[in-house]
């Protein structure tokens, strides 16, 4: 049959997640750091994801596909429910190593301020000539050694491509532009939608023209490096 479903434009899709999110019926996922129509027959065609899009990645189009599922969407979103719903969302609880050693007074290795993407100037003269930290917010939550392990040596910016509900591209690719950047170090948490600052850095890079060293740095929800 013909029917209106969604088309996801996936060259302009920046991975936030944001339409994941949206869709009641769970038809969309990221994969691969953008995002996805999993299967015809769960999207209903009323486009609930469209207005949440930053980037009009999404749109309607006719096609001849499958009818819309109501009866498989139920048991997706059953099983989606039972499984914990959105991996970075998900509850979950965290057992830390125990340790009998006495505390240790740490001393803040942030050389620069501030630190929120959206707040960054791009021509803050502490970019110039930097080696440029990328993070995303709950990173420096899960790894206890934060600050000696990618903060000492280089200047941070950090931010959340999920709850931001920003396209971090631009600015990134302004302060790219303005400075002489020696290299990016870009530390994500391991959840998907995560996956979206991955995606906007190197959307900057391209954009600035310029050939930057880039390096991804995943964090498990322990703390723990993943590659």
């Amino acid at each position: 049959m013909k029917r209106r479903i969604i088309e996801i434009h996936q060259e302009k899709c920046n991975g936030c997640g944001l339409c994941v999110e949206a869709c009641h019926e769970g038809a969309i996922a990221l994969v691969d750091g953008v995002a996805k129509l999993m299967r015809d027959d769960y999207c209903d065609g009323l486009g609930d994801c469209l207005p949440n899009c930053p980037t009009g990645a999404i749109s309607f189009v006719e096609k001849e596909t499958v009818p819309y599922d109501a009866e498989a969407v139920k048991r997706h979103m059953e099983k989606r429910h039972n499984n914990g719903g959105c991996p970075g969302a998900r509850a979950r609880s965290v057992q830390p190593e125990q340790t009998d050693a006495p505390a240790v007074s740490v001393r803040s290795r942030l050389q620069n301020w501030p630190v929120q993407i959206k707040l960054a100037a791009p021509n803050a003269p502490y970019f110039q000539g930097c080696d440029l930290l990328i993070a995303a917010d709950c990173t420096a939550y899960a790894c206890a050694g934060f600050h000696e392990r990618f903060i000492q040596n280089r200047v941070t910016v950090i931010g959340c491509p999920k709850l931001d509900n920003i396209d971090y591209s631009v600015k990134l690719a302004a302060i790219l532009q303005h400075n002489d950047i020696r290299s990016i170090t870009v530390v994500r948490m391991e959840v998907p939608c995560c996956g979206g600052l991955t995606a906007m850095v190197e959307k900057a890079v391209a954009a600035s023209g310029k050939n930057i060293p880039l390096r991804i740095q995943v964090l498990s929800i322990d703390g723990e490096l993943l590659e």
